[in-house]
């Protein structure tokens, strides 16, 4: 099987995820999915395949000669509630016969959907790169290298991708998450970040006589929501600038429910940002009365670079992979987060290697074929030179 049909294989598996559910993968459909891969990679001879019960797969390919590090590759499984993820319709189209696939793909082929639901090439392809390399290695047994570990993750999507990785069972001394967007990037520095639910409590009485008695928390949880900065949202910043994200809004005049996501490079502006937003709870609780309005924020993951900068020699080694496939190395600070974030914590180093898809997340997604094939030949050649 080639990487093309590997992907759209993988893409025919729904495996949306879901932060309600409460289970362990959130969703049955990346259970499914597990599955299939963990058989997929004994069936191409990999060793030490394992799937557990929270849906988390490793697998080995042993050393042919002594002396390197154990290197490790991981992707996750699971694909983003923002859009579907069921029943994806894939085709191969040039790039110029789609309006939203940029310029610079031109003359490429490249795999898009029929815009009614997300293509999941973060993180699907990501995948069918880590297992077409495997897979490579194997029919080539002349190539010298060392352990390679691979990963593979649930529910990264929902902030729970590293919940129950076990670092230590893992065991590799670096890797390398497969999980960045448009070919070059390699990423070393995420948000700092930290979900956030409002909830707020009103009084339903007949609007014939609420005179003094109504007590609406839809009214009340705009009003708090208009409190924060106005330019400081997804949609009016860029580069290493933060910000709060209203992702959702649930109400009546009874309950309101505000959910929200905190970004922020910089610690010290993170820190600040959650301390804004629970200044203006108290503020609000001032004005209409203790218990009024509930929060409750829940830190995500850190900005990985603290953890990255005193081995800086895996960030070369990635760079010095992509120059030798061709490919110019792009360093930017990732606006998002990776498992790799949370495992750099945990003592596993895990920057971040762009899988080649755009549009992420986005009915309009889509995955230029050449950048699929060098994100492969990238991890050929990492595991090539450690």
């Amino acid at each position: 099987m080639d990487i093309i049909e590997r992907f759209l294989k993988y893409v025919s598996f729904c495996t949306t995820s879901d932060e309600n559910t409460g289970m362990n993968p959130s969703t049955p459909g990346q259970m499914e999915f597990a599955q299939y891969l963990a058989q997929e990679l004994k069936t191409i001879g990999l060793s030490e395949v394992s799937l557990d019960s929270n849906g988390y797969i490793m697998a080995s390919l042993p050393a042919t000669e002594e002396g390197h590090p154990v290197i490790g590759f991981i992707a996750h499984m699971d694909t983003s509630p923002d859009a579907s993820g069921r029943n994806v319709k894939t085709s191969i189209v040039k790039a110029e016969e789609r309006d939203y696939i940029d310029a610079r793909y031109k003359g490429q082929d490249v795999i898009v959907t029929d815009t009614t639901t997300l293509l999941g090439a973060d993180d699907k392809a990501g995948i069918a790169e880590i297992v077409t390399a495997m897979e490579y290695l194997i029919q080539h047994p002349e190539i010298k290298h060392g352990k390679v570990r691979i990963g593979f993750t649930p529910d990264e999507e929902i902030g729970q991708g590293a919940d129950h990785f076990d670092v230590k069972a893992f065991g590799a001394d670096f890797a390398y998450t497969m999980d960045g967007g448009a070919i070059g990037e390699l990423e070393y520095e995420n948000f700092n970040a930290a979900s956030c639910k409002i909830k707020v409590h009103g009084l339903n009485v007949h609007p014939g006589s609420a005179y003094h008695k109504m007590v609406n928390s839809m009214r009340i949880a705009y009003q708090l929501a208009v409190m924060l900065p106005r330019w400081e949202t997804p949609e009016h910043t860029q580069g290493y600038e933060g910000f709060y994200h209203l992702i959702g809004m649930n109400g009546t005049v009874e309950e309101t429910t505000l959910s929200y996501i905190i970004r922020d490079h910089d610690r010290a502006r993170f820190e600040s940002r959650k301390r804004e937003l629970e200044h203006l709870v108290r503020k609000v609780n001032r004005e209409f009365g203790e218990g009024t309005v509930e929060i409750d924020i829940r830190d995500q993951y850190y900005n990985m670079r603290e953890k990255i900068e005193p081995v800086m020699h895996i960030i070369e080694l990635a760079k010095s992979a992509m120059e030798s496939v061709g490919v110019t190395p792009v360093v930017k600070p990732i606006r998002g987060g990776t498992d790799g974030a949370r495992l750099s914590f945990e003592g596993l180093p895990c920057p971040n290697i762009f899988a080649g898809g755009e549009n992420f997340h986005s009915r309009y997604e889509y995955l230029p074929i050449p950048s699929m094939e060098a994100a492969k030949n990238v991890i050929l050649e990492i595991i090539k030179k450690a």
